[in-house]
């Protein structure tokens, strides 16, 4: 066999095998869909469909992404304007059980950003190991609680601590403005900006990693949200009652009046 020869065969079985991963690969990929009234606003039910699909993958590869022209408009205010502090309670329980889920899942995650990501709809983006947002006119991104009054649960804070650049996050909390995708990118919300086939594309070629090696690299890169017992019963004690008080409940329904019906 000429060494022309060899180099060529070798190439074309190595050509083979990646095509086998990727298939592999795509086989194995499970779609978490965002889908639900008020263009995929979390509500409990929501958060508790989705939460289950999260641990019953597995260390299987996640695409996250959005129903129809949106990724998520965030929490859904019209729940949380009519509920009260046990509920809230509830609530934002379910929440936060879904930060952990997605942030800590083993296998590889991508969000595709396929609409507007807004409060909530940021968080569940900055779970994900990737995150591509489209560059269709108009869409945003951002974590706009503190201009809607609302403080945010621990472990969601944690994480959102963890994954957005430090020299951005104040700004980004603090200003609580929503982005257009290229300073997006820049603020670290989303890591590129692209289309469909891109993100899908993105997790294939992670999901060819070895799962146990990425699952450990992935601990090993990721903070722990764990909140101190103390922290916990500050949060219950002081924090989800300013979600039930009347000023925030008066301030949310003046901005679900001023939505288009």
């Amino acid at each position: 066999m000429s060494d022309a020869y060899a180099v060529w065969h070798c190439g074309k079985k190595c050509a083979a095998l990646r095509g086998c991963a990727t298939k592999l690969a795509r086989s194995l990929m499970k779609t978490i869909m965002l889908a639900g009234p008020g263009k995929n606003s979390l509500s409990t039910e929501l958060m508790t469909r989705t939460l289950a699909s999260v641990r019953e993958a597995g260390d299987a590869p996640l695409f996250v992404t959005g129903e129809g022209d949106a990724f998520c408009a965030g929490l859904n205010l019209k729940e949380i304007a009519a509920a009260d502090e046990v509920a809230l309670g509830r609530f934002l329980g379910v929440l936060e059980d879904l930060v952990q889920a997605l942030y800590e899942h083993p296998g590889p995650t991508v969000a595709w950003v396929n609409g507007h990501a807004i409060a909530g709809g940021c968080v569940m983006t900055l779970c994900c190991d990737v995150r591509v947002m489209t560059a269709r006119a108009g869409v945003r991104i951002g974590l706009n609680e503190v201009a809607l009054g609302l403080r945010f649960p621990p472990r969601t804070y944690r994480m959102c601590a963890d994954r957005v650049p430090a020299p951005s996050l104040a700004r980004a909390l603090l200003e609580a403005e929503l982005y257009f995708a290229p300073e997006a990118v820049l603020l670290g919300l989303v890591d590129v900006i692209g289309e469909e086939a891109d993100a899908r594309a993105r997790l294939e070629k992670l999901a060819r990693h070895p799962r146990d090696a990425y699952a450990a690299a992935k601990r090993a890169v990721r903070s722990s949200l764990a909140v101190p017992e103390a922290e916990q019963r500050s949060f219950v004690n002081e924090v989800i009652p300013t979600w039930a008080a009347p000023e925030l409940k008066e301030r949310l329904r003046a901005v679900l009046d001023k939505k288009p019906t």
